[in-house]
């Protein structure tokens, strides 16, 4: 049973130098401006910019879950194999359970685009009634994640994360996501359709 509180997303953008303000943060508006398409839903944001040190990205993500209310939390960027990269260490040291099948698809829909996705490590997680995702840090695969794989004429290959992201707000009781279909259809079974809704 969802709730009637409002959606509240937590962004969350890891970069050393994005951070320090060597160049501009990418994924933050990349993340927003995709949200905003996407959305019906009227949301809320809370957002931060934060360098690659694990314990301040747990305690980010701490605080975006426990104390700002955020029901859906994105992480974007230190999810490779470089030394630096602790995101989803971070994101399961704050875990009450893993949802693996986020990175295993997350990657399926990368390596239609570039073979190093393999690379990547990205997780997701529950931590109380919300869920954490990691993305990727070029907004182009932030994008193609969550939205999916597109053919030349623009229909739906292979739908993206997000499609399945509402479904499980839902099974936490959170707020009733809806989406603009011609960006991301939402995937929902029949008894947890609202009245009147076809998703």
């Amino acid at each position: 049973m969802t709730t009637s509180k409002p959606l509240r997303i937590g962004l969350i953008s890891v970069s050393d130098r994005a951070s320090s303000g060597v160049y501009a943060d990418q994924g933050l508006p990349a993340l927003r401006d995709w949200l905003n398409q996407a959305l019906i839903t009227p949301w809320q944001e809370e957002s931060r910019l934060i360098a690659d040190e694990q314990t301040h990205i747990e305690s980010t993500l701490i605080e975006l879950v426990d104390q700002a209310g955020c029901q859906l939390v994105f992480t974007t960027g230190g999810t490779g194999p470089a030394l630096r990269d602790v995101t989803p260490e971070a994101t399961l040291a704050v875990a009450d359970k893993e949802m693996p099948g986020f990175g295993e698809e997350m990657r399926r829909i990368s390596l239609n685009f570039v073979p190093t996705a393999i690379l990547s490590r990205q997780v997701a997680v529950i931590r109380r009634q919300s869920l954490i995702v990691n993305l990727p840090g070029q907004p182009k695969a932030i994008r193609e994640t969550l939205e999916g794989v597109r053919g030349a004429d623009g229909q739906f290959r292979h739908l993206g994360i997000f499609a399945a992201i509402p479904c499980c707000i839902d099974l936490l009781h959170g707020p009733y996501i809806e989406t603009r279909a011609e960006v991301i259809p939402v995937f929902r079974p029949k008894s947890l359709q609202k009245p009147g809704s076809s998703v």
